[in-house]
């Protein structure tokens, strides 16, 4: 799992992040889930690239011991294969994904 945290002063917007990643020949689309939701532990057979646009999301690795909370900008990659839960947050979220080939 890798992270990216935002480090400009002013939150993305949805139209920023689109863009940059277009900009790497990713094609996003945009989900979101209610305050609290979880994700039972799963992996995906592609790389997921997640950038959270509103609200937060908590990630965690369980075979390598990581956690991670994602908050506006901040960028998740994970790799093919890699075993992984999350927790949406108070707020509740809304992501950008796309999936690396």
């Amino acid at each position: 799992m890798k992270i990216q945290t935002w480090s400009e002063k002013q939150e993305p917007t949805e139209e920023v992040i689109r863009n940059m990643m277009k900009a790497e020949g990713l094609r996003p689309y945009i989900w979101s889930n209610d305050p609290g939701d979880v994700y039972a532990s799963h992996s995906h057979s592609y790389h997921k690239v997640i950038y959270v646009i509103y609200g937060s999301i908590a990630f965690e690795i369980p075979n390598e011991g990581q956690q991670a909370t994602l908050h506006v900008g901040d960028r998740l990659d994970l790799p093919p294969g890699m075993i992984h839960s999350a927790v949406v947050g108070p707020k509740g979220v809304v992501c950008v994904e796309a999936h690396q080939r």
